[in-house]
């Protein structure tokens, strides 16, 4: 068991590499283009850049979470991987991806500040949502390694209703969510509670996340053990 487990986290890891190389690199290409920009631009006084650089992690890890199902998941089961070790294996790699990105973006954002306050870059800025609270580079790589993985998990299972019960099944819940979220927008429900949250937002609520991402990757574990190396269609 402690050798599969050990096996399948290393395929995990391996395979991701590569996109993971091309998504930095996109990344830091964007980000140096930016910091160009605003060099360029200082000499105008109402210049001003703002980068977020964790919505695109929070993208990508999204897309993660949906492609393991149909790229790792049908190679796994064909070399004899038991499910049980399957779903252990993809819960530390989700929570590593998550924890690795949000190390490397946060120390990123940390160095990248360091930079443009020592050669006077005063029109650049990162936003980041622990900015509401107290922004450090712990409570931001809690906050992020949280939501990324809360994104994985959910785009996780998502990409299995898709894989066993085929594009009606996957569709008819994606339905639901989207007519669930735009009734919430018509009553006015999402608006307040966003507003609400802005008011009193604090670290207990993504515990509140992580937990959440906890329960619906046990969720997953459901169609995880009945899932078969056979698509639906």
């Amino acid at each position: 068991m402690g050798r599969q487990l050990k096996g399948l986290i290393y395929f995990f890891i391996t395979d991701v590499q590569y996109s993971l190389k091309i998504f930095w690199t996109i990344l830091l290409s964007i980000l140096v283009v930016c910091l160009s920009f605003s060099y360029i631009l200082l000499r105008f006084e109402e210049s001003f850049f703002i980068f977020f650089i964790t919505i695109p992690i929070y993208i990508y890890c999204s897309i993660l979470g949906f492609l393991t199902v149909k790229e790792s998941i049908p190679f796994s089961l064909k070399i004899g991987s038991v499910r049980k070790n399957l779903f252990i294996s993809i819960g530390i790699f989700f929570l590593g991806v998550a924890l690795v990105n949000a190390i490397a973006a946060n120390t990123l954002h940390t160095v990248t500040i360091l930079f443009t306050d020592m050669i006077g870059l005063d029109n650049f800025s990162f936003l980041h949502v622990a900015q509401l609270l107290e922004d450090t580079w712990l409570n931001r790589v809690m906050i992020d390694t949280v939501i990324m993985f809360f994104l994985l998990s959910f785009m996780f299972i998502i990409g299995l209703l898709f894989y066993k019960y085929g594009l009606l099944g996957g569709g008819a819940v994606i339905g639901l969510i989207a007519v669930g979220l735009l009734f919430g927008v018509a009553k006015g429900w999402i608006v307040d509670y966003f507003i609400n949250l802005y008011q009193t937002i604090d670290m207990f609520y993504f515990l509140q996340i992580f937990v959440a991402g906890l329960v619906i990757y046990c969720i997953s574990y459901v169609f995880l053990r009945r899932v078969t190396t056979v698509k639906a269609k």
